[in-house]
């Protein structure tokens, strides 16, 4: 089984950018669908964006035209550039098999505050 690697966290004002990056144990060419997750404070984790093995994306509506999702299957790694971050997107930030999820990783903890 895959395990994921995430990194890229940290304290961020609101507005400001950061990009996570999520290292696989294998061969990311054989995932169909990479995702990445995050779990608020006090929450349940969420789905944020989700990219396809030939590059199809998909975002949840509360991230869509700030985050950008991107893969790269000879590196193993999938990215996740955020832009114009708000207080909202603070959680530790996952990312996984969507269609065979692994035991979720460490995450890597985003804080947007000022």
């Amino acid at each position: 089984q895959v395990q994921f690697v995430e990194s890229g966290g940290g304290l961020v004002q609101p507005g400001g950018s950061l990009r996570l990056s999520c290292a696989a144990s294998g061969n990311m060419a054989d995932i169909y669908v990479m995702g990445w997750y995050r779990q608020p404070p006090g929450k349940e984790r969420e789905r944020v964006a989700l990219i396809g093995k030939r590059g199809h994306t998909d975002y949840a509506p509360s991230v869509k035209g700030r985050f950008t999702i991107s893969r790269d299957n000879v590196k193993n790694s999938v990215d996740l550039q955020m832009n114009n971050l708000q207080p909202e997107d603070t959680a530790v930030y996952y990312c996984n098999d969507v269609g065979r999820p692994s035991s979720w990783g460490q995450g890597t903890q985003v804080t947007v505050s000022s």
